[in-house]
């Protein structure tokens, strides 16, 4: 985890991937997300959201549109979200529960 956001009591995980050119980041995804989908079934946290950025991802499209949800249980409060994505919400205070 890279971050943790916090806002009227309630706390978000953030862990940020950058992948500039293509390579093994891509294979470590799906065990980010069971690592934060453990943390947040802690109780601690609200939900996590794994932020994806730079130019070489071949999988990010999959993983951005919920590719990995099929496979993986108790992965309903992860969020797999573009850099922009994941900006934009942040900007605008609508980091979800």
């Amino acid at each position: 985890m890279d971050a943790v956001a916090e806002r009227d009591g309630l706390k978000w995980l953030i862990s940020m991937k950058w992948q500039q050119v293509s390579g093994t980041a891509e294979q470590k995804v799906p065990f980010e997300v069971i690592c934060l989908a453990d943390a947040v079934l802690s109780g601690l946290y609200e939900r996590a959201y794994l932020v994806l950025g730079g130019p070489g991802w071949s999988l990010r499209e999959f993983y951005v549109g919920d590719g990995l949800r099929k496979y993986l249980a108790s992965t309903d409060k992860i969020s797999v979200v573009s850099l922009e994505d994941f900006v934009a919400t942040a900007n605008q205070g609508k980091l979800s529960s």
